[in-house]
């Protein structure tokens, strides 16, 4: 599925734009947080080096076709805020998966909500997409309840799914569908 390099997507109050290799340090700061990193799927990033390798397999993957990562930001030349991503895309079904993260001083201000429901619009009414799925760890509150507000449904629980820096962790998969996103009574922020 091709992306566009120069792709943005606007809210009221963020921009999301392919993520950029100038974005390393600030990427960099939100990955290695232990405390943000405790329900990721690997450890806390310890070397600024694993935020150029990430940054330079996304701009590839975006290229490819396979994946495409935004950076949220107040405005295009802002500093980065967080991450939504799409991977794991099967064409065929019209199906993807999606993954985000914020920087904890991004928190708590309804940026995710906003980042995310753009983001979906995009995938459902540009790319047509039938289905996005997402997985969290359980124990993510304030994750499970942006998916939940967006329209994501609990779908099961994965039990001891992921070890990461020897703790053993569950995810739970949410499901959202084309056509609970057009019914929905909350309208993407545009």
């Amino acid at each position: 599925m091709p992306f566009d390099p120069s792709l943005m997507l606007e809210t009221t109050r963020l921009v999301l734009t392919p993520i950029r290799a100038t974005d390393a340090q600030a990427l960099f700061a939100i990955q290695s947080d232990r405390v943000g990193m405790r329900y990721w799927n690997h450890p806390a990033w310890t070397d600024l080096k694993q935020a150029y390798v990430q940054i330079l397999d996304d701009l590839a993957a975006l290229e490819a076709g396979t994946q495409l990562k935004l950076a949220i930001r107040e405005h295009v030349d802002g500093p980065l805020l967080g991450i939504v991503g799409v991977f794991a895309i099967d064409e065929t079904s019209r199906r993807a998966e999606i993954g985000y993260h914020l920087a904890p001083s991004a928190q708590g201000q309804g940026y995710m909500h906003e980042a995310l429901s753009r983001f979906a619009a995009y995938l459902f009414d540009e790319l047509r997409m039938r289905r996005l799925e997402a997985e969290i760890d359980p124990r993510n509150v304030p994750s499970a309840k942006v998916l939940e507000r967006i329209g994501f449904q609990r779908e099961g629980l994965l039990r001891e799914r992921w070890r990461v820096a020897g703790e053993v962790s569950d995810s739970a998969v949410y499901g959202l569908l084309a056509r609970e996103w057009q019914d929905r009574a909350d309208p993407a922020p545009r």
